[in-house]
């Protein structure tokens, strides 16, 4: 079994209202930052799995995803997976 991390990100969808965006983005204005278009928030989760292969750890983290870590009817979510080099 090799080790693996999966760096995902889960975002709101594009059509879906994000306050947190909303309220970073007025919080730059007020700091100075005029130049700051559009700002959307999300979030970035690391998880470490064992699998047989990559693979297998890539069908892993897509359920993870889709059961637990994400929303799938207001959040996408997208990810990158890397072998871990263990000791020994």
């Amino acid at each position: 079994m090799a080790t693996y991390l999966a760096s995902i990100d889960v975002m709101l969808k594009p059509l879906v209202n994000d306050p947190q965006g909303l309220a970073v983005h007025d919080g730059l204005g007020h700091l100075g930052f005029d130049g700051v278009q559009k700002v959307r928030v999300g979030k970035r989760i690391e998880v470490t799995l064992e699998a047989a292969d990559s693979s297998a750890a890539e069908t892993a983290v897509t359920e993870i995803c889709q059961k637990l870590l994400a929303n799938p009817v207001i959040e996408d979510f997208s990810f990158e997976l890397a072998e871990v080099a263990t000791a020994g």
